[in-house]
Parts: structure tokens; C-alpha cells; sequence
């Protein structure tokens, strides 16, 4: 009899390992499609000790030269993520125009922003030739870049490979619009696994760069008038800096008050009327999204946390490994 339940248990605990192996199949699969897991922080540890080191260097230069690296490089990565994950494919460069930079959407992209990658590509490949991808540089050239204007300094997860796909085609749809609502903001995002939080922290990087004004310019002159969520001041300024067919290269900084440091102006921007898009301003107007707005704006240490847990989910949208992607040998064309 003994023996009988001794075979019993041994069937039943057999059983069990089966079933753990299973779910761990199971979830490996689940990781590997969604881009998430394979990312490790020191990944060049033994290959490229000195990379963050070479390309904090390389931000730096490319800052001194103008200020405009910090936003354009930070909206690259954005960009970048939102189509075909983070894997460098806006950095590529077609003959024919028809890579995912060229897309009618990427074309306001900054070319500081691209170029501070190129650099700092070139730098990385002289002390480590052939070892670090495109996609990981831009991780960490936009975390540098956070940090330069004042913003908060996070590890970043590294392991990217860079993609086999750029295409205009593929962009349409797929980054957020000036003009959207609430629900097609958190819609979008959560395509990407970040959450309403995650959302309207990764906004608050609009508290540095700046919009061309057709952006926005049917916020001040519609056939209904002036957006009645817009601060009445604020829009005069606005209409000052962007009357009717104002010159297409003419700028305005998206945060009014604070535009060269990455703080929590921005949350009290919009506290006060002044979020320059309507998908910025509908973040307070909401009642689902004011309270974390209100937060954020009270309390900065809480959006920085926010922003960099946000950012660091964001690193991990899409991610390529192995045979799915490359390591470039130029970030702006395949190998």
C-alpha cells in the first residue's frame, strides 16, 4: 500500500513540474513577443565598459553646440518607440524617401536629434567597434538628455538590437496627435503597455522644445473662435507670436514659463490654461486625469518618479533581439 501512494505522490509531484514548465513556456512566449525581458542594465558590461560614459560625453558636445539636443533627441526616441518599437528605424535614411523618418508626421523631427545619435554612434564605434546598437544609443542619449536640462538620472535597460524596417507607410496612425482626446491618448498608449499615468508623465517632457505653429493655430483662429480652454492671456500671446499665415519656420516653446529646464511647469501650465495643444490642455480638463495632473504639478519629485518609470517601460516597447535585428554599423542605414 505503501509503495502505491509513494508512486501516487511521485505521479502528482511529476505532474506539477510538467504544469510549471508549461506555464514558464508559456510566459517566455508571452515575454518574447511583447519585446519585454531580454533587457538588462550593464548589458555591455564586459563588451563596452566605458559606453555610457562615451555617449554622456557625446550628448554633451552636441549641447554645447546648441540647446536644441535636448528636446529634438527626446522626441526621437519617443518617435522611435511608438513605430516598430524602439530599434532605431526612424534613424534610417532612404534614397527614395520612403523610410519611417520621412513619413509626414516625422518631418518636424529636429536634425540635432539624429545627429547627436550619428555622433555619438561614431564615438561608441571607435572605442567598440561593431558591439552596440543604434537603438540602445538613443535610449541612452535620451536619458542624458533629461538629465542635462535638469531632469532626473534613471539606469537604463540595455540589449536593443536595431531593426530591419523603416517605412513611411507604417507611421501613419501611430503617434499621438495634437488634437487628441483623452480616451484616443490612453487608447494609444496602452497599445504599448503603459497606462494613463505612464501617458501624462511621458508629456511632461513638453516642458522643454517647442511647436511650429500649425500645430495648433486652429485653437486661436477657428470659425468658433478662440479654444475656450485656453487662458485668455496665454492665447493672445500666442496669436502675437502665430497670427494668420504667419512664416511655416516660426516656433513657439511649448512650455511658457520654464522652456529650457525639464521640471513640473508643464502640470502647472495646464493647471493654468496654457497647455499649447489640445491633447496637453485635456489633460487637466478631464476629470479622469486632472487629479494626476494636479499631483504632478504640486509635487515634482512625484512626476520625476513617475517620468522615469514611464520611460523606463517605454525602452522596452518592441524590443528586437538576436536574428530579429542587427547591430549597425551606420545608425542611418542598414548593414
Amino acid at each position: 500500500m505503501s509503495n502505491i501512494i509513494e508512486r501516487e505522490d511521485m505521479d502528482e509531484l511529476g505532474g506539477r513540474r510538467m504544469r510549471w514548465f508549461l506555464v514558464s513556456i508559456v510566459l517566455m512566449g508571452i515575454f518574447v513577443e511583447r519585446g519585454e525581458g531580454q533587457l538588462v542594465e550593464n548589458f555591455y558590461k564586459s563588451t563596452c565598459p566605458k559606453l555610457e560614459q562615451i555617449v554622456r560625453q557625446a550628448v554633451r558636445n552636441k549641447f554645447s553646440q546648441t540647446i536644441i539636443t535636448i528636446p529634438a533627441t527626446l522626441r526621437l526616441f519617443f518617435h522611435d518607440c511608438f513605430v516598430e518599437g524602439c530599434d532605431a528605424s526612424v534613424m534610417i535614411s532612404s534614397p527614395s524617401g520612403d523610410a519611417e523618418k520621412d513619413a509626414q508626421d516625422n518631418l518636424s523631427l529636429a536634425g540635432d536629434g539624429f545627429d547627436t545619435v550619428v555622433k555619438a554612434k561614431q564615438a561608441v564605434e571607435a572605442a567598440c567597434p561593431g558591439r552596440v546598437s543604434c537603438a540602445d544609443i538613443l535610449a541612452l542619449a535620451a536619458r542624458d538628455a533629461v538629465v542635462l536640462a535638469g531632469g532626473p538620472n534613471f539606469n537604463v535597460e540595455l540589449g536593443r538590437r536595431d531593426g530591419l524596417i523603416s517605412k513611411a507607410s507604417r507611421v501613419d496612425g501611430n503617434l499621438p496627435s495634437p488634437n487628441f482626446d483623452l480616451n484616443s491618448l490612453t487608447s494609444m498608449f496602452a497599445k504599448h503597455g503603459l497606462s494613463q499615468t505612464d501617458m501624462i508623465a511621458l508629456s511632461g517632457a513638453h516642458t522643454i522644445g517647442a511647436s511650429h505653429c500649425n500645430r495648433f493655430s486652429d485653437r486661436l483662429f477657428s470659425a468658433s473662435g478662440v479654444d475656450p480652454s485656453l487662458n485668455p492671456a496665454y492665447a493672445e500671446e500666442l496669436k502675437q507670436a502665430c497670427p494668420r499665415n504667419v512664416d511655416p519656420g516660426v516656433v513657439v516653446k511649448l512650455d511658457p514659463s520654464t522652456p529650457d529646464s525639464f521640471d513640473n511647469a508643464y502640470y502647472r501650465n495646464l493647471v493654468e490654461g496654457k497647455g499649447l495643444f489640445r491633447s496637453d490642455e485635456v489633460l487637466f480638463t478631464n476629470s479622469a486625469s486632472k487629479g494626476t495632473v494636479v499631483g504632478f504639478a504640486n509635487k515634482g519629485g512625484e512626476f520625476n518618479a513617475a517620468f522615469v518609470g514611464a520611460m523606463r517601460k517605454l525602452g522596452r516597447v518592441g524590443v528586437k533581439t538576436g536574428k530579429a535585428g542587427e547591430i549597425r554599423r551606420d545608425c542611418t542605414a542598414f548593414n
